[in-house]
This record gives C-alpha cells, structure tokens and sequence, in this order.
C-alpha cells in the first residue's frame, strides 16, 4: 500500500516551527488511551518533505527509554499530533499549529537496551550507546541528534549520540495565527 504523500509547509509554519523551544506530542494506545507530553523537537527535511525529530534524551525517567509510554503507544499505533503554539498577553500574537502525521521509532536495531533502568543510568541502556555506522537508522539518527543540538544547547553536553529517535513525518497541518 502506498504511503500518503507527506504535508507541506508554508515558509511562516517551517520558521515558526523550527523556532519554538517546545511542542506538546499526543500518542494513543491501540485502545485509544491518549497520552500528552511536552516534548523538544527539531524541524528536518527529507527526500519527500518535511519531518519532525525528537530524540530520547538523558533527562531524568522513572523507566528504560524504550519503556516509555510514547515509545509504547507509537509501536502500537503511529499516529500522533503535535501541537505547537505561541501564547502572548498580546493576543494579537497569538499562534498555533498542529501537526498530524505517523511516527515511527528509529532505533540501531543492534544496539541492546536493557528492559529496566540500569543503577546510575536513567535510561536503562548503556552508558555511551553507539550508532553502527553505515546503517540507515544510524545516519539518520545522527542528523537528527545535530539538529537537536543546534537548536539545543543543552543537548551538546548530553550524551545522547545512537540514542533512539522519533521520527514524525506529518500528513496534516492546520495552523491559526491571529495575523492570518
């Protein structure tokens, strides 16, 4: 079955998109059980258009990476929104976009990941995981992490290289702007 052609976006949502520090991911279980998390993200471009990057960073969890809830929810059922937005006091600042699509877990398929946090780790994995060169996911996965970095800071000093990656390819974008 082919894949729906992916969203396109207008210059105003690529600029607003690639500058705002936070989006908020929406995932749903097979049985529909919603689950929304404030997440960073980076804006990309591939072959077919737009993507939307978010890595699995080292922030404190209570669980292995790959345990996570959104984790679980996309391998269950890869469609999520993200929601973006700007709020001001001005309203006539105010600005959102949403953005609808299917996601999908890249992961070096030969990296092993422990199924619970190892002591001292708040990832469950080891400690400095490593991509295997040359693999699709490996490279993608490292494009991803730089554009994570240039966008945040405070992901150059994260030990965050082979970590696993949403991937979110939009297939929707609905935005709203007070000067639209």
């Amino acid at each position: 079955m082919a894949q729906p052609s992916p969203a396109r976006l207008s210059p105003g949502q690529a600029r607003r998109l690639a500058a705002a520090p936070v989006g908020r991911l929406s995932t749903s279980s097979s049985s529909g059980q919603t689950h929304v998390i404030p997440v960073c993200f980076a804006l990309g471009q591939a072959d077919r258009g737009p993507v939307i990057y978010i890595v699995l960073d080292q922030k404190p969890k209570r669980t292995a990476l790959t345990r996570l809830r959104r984790v679980r929810n996309i391998l269950e059922n890869p469609r999520v929104a993200l929601l973006v937005d700007h709020y001001d006091e001005d309203w006539t600042q105010l600005w959102y976009i949403l953005v609808t699509g299917t996601a999908q877990l890249l992961n070096d398929e030969r990296k092993t990941t422990n199924p619970e946090p190892v002591e001292g780790s708040s990832t469950g994995g080891p400690a400095h995981p490593e991509p295997v060169e040359g693999t699709p996911a490996s490279e993608e996965i490292t494009h991803a992490v730089r554009l994570l970095r240039e966008k945040y800071p405070q992901y150059r000093s994260m030990d965050i290289d082979g970590n696993p990656v949403i991937k979110i390819t939009p297939r929707r974008v609905i935005s709203w702007s007070h000067s639209d």
